[in-house]
């Protein structure tokens, strides 16, 4: 049985479970994979150095599936930004403060538009811009939870509440119990990041994959805080030392930038040289006992899901109306 929602039916897709853009790993490789299993696999633009390196993964994805992906663009303010313009000829999922200056572009094209939000008057405005999706990250999340450090618990049925467009959860979901939670919740369904890079097809080396399953729920470090730019990273020897160093008060970004650096980070996926720089991940870490292949994972969330559906909260309902 397929778990039928409204981003199903708008996305065109199976199953509820949308694969986080991450940095380095959203390659065709595993976004054809995702998408293959039922779900929505998403390209990472600025992976690729140039867009015309993105055209060119988005025809790969193409060859290998024939189903619907996205292609996500992170857009910041940035002293030497990339050309987004020309980046986002091919999107479906935007993220950053700066996004919606390509929305009448992406939209003018027929593209539909998940964006990416961590506090409710976020996706309320990116609403009322015209978005077809959001996507609302709790605190759990990797990569940037926001400033005001609400959990998806509180979170998600807040952004519910309000928000009448579609509506992925993300932050902390791994398994069936956590689907079935964010519908619980409000959500229409969830989006993963840190459990797909724990799968045989994320293009990743082992030993970070490793690193997943050897970080438990507290082995993350929240960096940048100081910054105003906060960013949740798997816990190792660098994460530890950046906090370390930013906990000085005079610190700044030149004190830990070359700990940080993006080029230490691809070293870090491509080599699984943990020292050579930082490795995003969620909480969820703590959910991750395996790495199986993209489509086991992805039957083995729906399964889950619909059993806990079908057989403890179905028996719940039913022991309800018996005792009334």
């Amino acid at each position: 049985m397929a778990l039928r929602t409204r981003f199903t039916e708008v996305f065109g897709i199976e199953h509820p479970i949308v694969q986080g853009g991450m940095q380095g790993v959203g390659r065709a490789v595993l976004a054809s994979a995702v998408s293959n299993a039922g779900g929505l696999g998403i390209l990472t633009g600025l992976t690729q150095p140039t867009p015309q390196a993105l055209r060119d993964e988005i025809a790969v994805c193409r060859g290998m599936t024939r189903r619907p992906f996205g292609v996500n663009l992170t857009v910041f303010p940035t002293i030497n930004p990339p050309p987004y313009a020309e980046y986002a000829q091919a999107i479906i999922e935007t993220a950053g403060p700066k996004a919606m200056d390509l929305w009448p572009m992406l939209k003018a094209a027929g593209i539909r538009i998940i964006h990416k939000c961590t506090s409710v008057r976020h996706a309320l405005s990116a609403e009322k811009k015209g978005v077809d999706a959001i996507s609302i990250d709790g605190f759990e999340c990797a990569g940037h939870p926001g400033e005001d450090d609400i959990p998806g618990l509180i979170l998600i049925p807040a952004a519910a509440d309000v928000i009448r467009i579609p509506m992925l959860a993300s932050g902390g979901f791994g398994d069936g119990r956590g689907l079935v939670a964010a519908l619980a919740l409000g959500a229409d369904g969830i989006n993963m990041g840190t459990r797909f890079c724990a799968t045989v097809e994320a293009p990743i080396h082992g030993d970070v994959k490793q690193a997943y399953l050897d970080n438990d729920e507290r082995g993350t470090n929240l960096i940048f805080r100081k910054l105003h730019n906060t960013a949740r990273v798997g816990k190792s020897a660098v994460s530890d030392e950046v906090v370390r160093r930013l906990a000085a008060p005079e610190a700044t970004f030149k004190d830990i930038a070359e700990l940080v650096r993006g080029e230490g980070g691809r070293i870090v996926l491509e080599t699984g040289d943990l020292s050579a720089g930082i490795f995003w991940a969620g909480q969820v870490q703590g959910l991750i006992h395996d790495i199986p292949t993209v489509r086991e994972l992805i039957d083995r969330i729906v399964n889950e899901a619909e059993t806990i559906i079908n057989g403890r909260l179905a028996r719940a309902v039913s022991v309800a109306t018996l005792a009334a």
